[in-house]
């Protein structure tokens, strides 16, 4: 699949696709460093941010330059996932994307320290911040409860 690293209107650099992509399509794995949880805690803490959380013992860390995958931003409304099939990481479109467009996906960032991580996606469905949208609810009911 061909993409293209440029800049990006969420942040920073970002993934474009050069060809149309259809719905369901691979993409590219995302690659790494298999390590485990306290080598994790040590390279956030360090300023690494592109570990991904594959589960309670390991994170992937994909800060390697082979790794294109480490360019695609936080969207709340993404146009790909991430697929886990036999410990590798997929980026899977989730519906058609033409080419020239950004690929994005949702970080799925729980609600520890959340204030810490601004969304700036753009999204009519943004929440504002990076989170997954099983929290959207509950940012809402801890923002009007601290509202006057």
């Amino acid at each position: 699949m061909q993409v293209r690293v440029g800049p990006s209107r969420i942040a920073g650099q970002g993934l474009f696709a050069v060809e149309d992509i259809l719905q369901g399509q691979r993409i590219l794995p995302y690659l790494g460093e298999r390590i485990a949880g306290t080598e994790r805690a040590r390279r956030l803490a360090a300023g690494n941010a592109y570990i991904f959380h594959l589960n309670y013992r390991y994170a992937l860390d994909g800060q390697s330059l082979e790794n294109t995958a480490r360019y695609i931003n936080h969207s709340c409304a993404p146009n790909c996932r991430v697929d886990n099939t036999d410990g590798r990481l997929w980026i899977i479109a989730l519906r058609d994307i033409p080419a020239g467009e950004e690929l994005s996906f949702n970080y799925g960032y729980d609600m520890q320290q959340y204030r810490d991580n601004p969304c700036h996606c753009g999204a009519d469905t943004c929440c504002g911040y990076i989170l997954d949208p099983q929290y959207w609810g509950r940012l809402q009911a801890e923002t009007s409860r601290s509202q006057p």
